[in-house]
């Protein structure tokens, strides 16, 4: 099988478990777990879930979401408010900072160019 196209699935790659730094935690104790399919030349791809908590976040990097299950809200420090659920798709620029709060189980697809 070809190495340059693949099904980016959990039982695809081993799970890497994380929490948030505790400096940035803001509520609740959540888990982060990501399964990480690409990473090379600036750019990572993967899947990414989060249990229910809420962290800061700074945004240093450019990041497309397409969220598949669970439900979050990015609080933003310029005001705007963006609750994501199953289905939205969504692009992060660089600079973009605020609370990320998941208020159900979040899974998630990531591609992150640096």
């Amino acid at each position: 099988m070809s190495d340059l196209i693949f099904r980016m699935t959990k039982g695809g790659v081993a799970p890497v478990e994380t929490r948030p730094d505790p400096a940035k935690l803001v509520s609740g104790d959540p888990v982060h777990t990501s399964w990480d399919f690409e990473e090379r030349d600036g750019l990572y791809a993967g899947l990414w879930q989060s249990t229910p908590g809420a962290w800061r976040f700074h945004y240093e990097e450019w990041e497309y979401i397409r969220v598949h299950e669970g439900r979050a809200v990015l609080t933003c420090d310029d005001g705007t408010v963006m609750e994501l659920k199953a289905g939205d798709t969504v692009v992060i620029r660089p600079g973009l900072s605020g609370v990320w709060e998941v208020f159900e189980t979040m899974l998630k697809d990531y591609v992150i160019r640096l």
